[in-house]
């Protein structure tokens, strides 16, 4: 069993695609299993807001700086230095280890000393002992970009070695890290202990990736040069994928800041529904286009473009084979979800109605996030990071109005109000403000397919839409259908 999992290569898009899902099940399972215990432990209240607003900012370092941007960028040219010389390769890929490595420790030295001043503008509804637990649960929290950043540039190189198996058990092994530190730290240390399950977790998902990365190669070197070609593209790609990122980042942090001047548990709400519609698209859409990413990029180098829009057509029609009917049941059964997998202790019934509407709501956008990952890939094999870049920055500003404007709408008895209130099962709860943010962001994610889809066309041509246009008609007939039978 050792050897398969450390030696295993994978060697076609669904193959890699089965293994990340699989791992993305188990992750995902885990996750909930994290998210009940939270839920029963601390209720959507004071104390589990408290954790995460603490978790935006280190969040931010690690989204920014490593796991979205780096990736993008280092895939494509670590894969061409390897065509070369594996001796360069490992060098380009030590040398960018040197100099992220201590760029993030001098970042989150820096943050941690400013984290009271970023806190008041990040929750500004946050006061008092609120406020100190928060910072104290954030300055514990920057431990994890550091390792995190490190094992996501791992993940991309032992990607490239076709060594998606072993990649896959990273997340796995980080819930396994914050459910430690969630049954054994808590009880000793108090909410404190949930900041150091998560740094935990990042260690666990380090660790896992170092035996193959030895293995396939990799052996330290001392090397720093800023000068090197192979760092300059990569910060070159990176810069507009980490903008994107950032504003990606800011919006959730606008979100934060708006739901602590809301009710108590807003954020806690608002979290674990997201969490709970993120499994789907880790499950399907990120595992599919995860996969698809090494391959898109091969063809792209060597100038198929027609065995790329075959490949691109393909991933994006099995994506949506299975996640229009995932997303048209969690709709339909939002309560029972819910209540089963996060109603025990403290988490009451007011809070699995909330939690069920916002669910409810992340539905009928799950389609459109999955399918901006696939699409997002597709210009990164392209060595393209400017356009996603800029249009999550149009939507961005477009979901921060939306949040304010919806939030405001929720504030006041109208007919938006009561058709939500109808529509999503929401009669006796008061303030129920909170849904105002997952609807903007299903809104502003159809923007973003919407606008993403155009500008791909206007790059490659047809990419068989007389195809998908075909598949999507039959997914959404038949998925209505299965909705029906569930209902009734």
């Amino acid at each position: 069993m050792y050897n398969y999992i450390f030696n295993s290569k994978t060697k076609t898009i669904t193959s890699a695609a089965g293994i990340l899902a699989a791992a993305a099940l188990i992750s995902g399972l885990l996750g909930l299993f994290r998210d009940r215990l939270l839920a029963g432990s601390f209720g959507a209240g004071d104390e589990l807001d408290i954790y995460y607003a603490a978790f935006r900012i280190p969040d931010f370092v690690s989204m920014v700086l490593i796991m979205g941007a780096i990736s993008a960028a280092i895939i494509p040219i670590f894969s061409e230095y390897l065509v070369r010389s594996h001796e360069q390769a490992w060098r380009f890929f030590s040398n960018l280890v040197n100099l992220f490595f201590i760029s993030l420790i001098i970042i989150s030295a820096i943050l941690i000393i400013f984290v009271p001043q970023i806190l008041s503008i990040i929750v500004p509804g946050f006061i008092g002992d609120k406020k100190e637990s928060a910072v104290l649960l954030t300055r514990i929290m920057f431990l994890s970009p550091i390792l995190l950043g490190i094992s996501n540039i791992v993940s991309g190189i032992l990607r490239v070695f076709k060594r998606f198996l072993v990649t896959s058990l990273a997340p796995i092994m980080y819930n396994l890290g914050i459910i430690f530190g969630i049954m054994f730290f808590v009880p000793l240390m108090g909410l404190k202990g949930l900041a150091w399950g998560v740094v935990f977790g990042a260690f666990l998902h380090l660790l896992v990736q170092i035996p193959i990365l030895l293995k396939v190669g990799f052996r330290p070197k001392k090397v720093l040069n800023f000068s090197e070609p192979g760092f300059l593209r990569a910060v070159k790609l990176t810069v507009p994928r980490a903008i994107g990122l950032a504003a990606g980042q800011i919006n959730l942090i606008v979100i934060t800041a708006i739901g602590s001047t809301l009710t108590a548990g807003s954020i806690a709400v608002f979290s674990l529904a997201s969490n709970l519609q993120n499994l789907p698209i880790t499950l399907i859409a990120v595992s599919f286009s995860t996969a698809a990413f090494p391959f898109l990029a091969l063809y792209f180098s060597k100038k198929n473009k027609e065995k790329l829009i075959q490949e691109f057509s393909s991933v994006f029609r099995q994506i949506l084979f299975l996640i229009v009917p995932i997303s048209i049941l969690i709709f339909i059964l939002r309560a029972q979800i819910i209540r089963i997998i996060l109603g025990t202790g403290k988490f009451g019934w007011a809070d699995t109605q909330l939690t069920a509407a916002c669910l409810g709501i992340f539905s009928f956008a799950i389609f459109a996030y999955a399918l901006v990952l696939l699409i997002s890939k597709t210009f990164y094999a392209f060595q393209n990071t400017k356009i996603p870049a800029l249009v999550t920055l149009f939507t961005v500003g477009l979901n921060i109005a939306l949040c304010y404007f919806f939030v405001w709408a929720l504030g006041f008895e109208n007919a938006f109000q009561k058709f939500l209130i109808s529509f999503l099962d929401l009669q006796g709860i008061k303030e129920n403000s909170v849904i105002g943010l997952p609807l903007a962001l299903a809104v502003s994610g159809i923007f973003q397919i919407s606008l993403l889809l155009t500008l791909l066309y206007k790059k490659i041509g047809d990419f068989r839409i007389k195809e998908i246009f075909e598949s999507c008609i039959k997914i959404l007939a038949s998925s209505v259908l299965l909705g029906f039978a569930c209902y009734f």
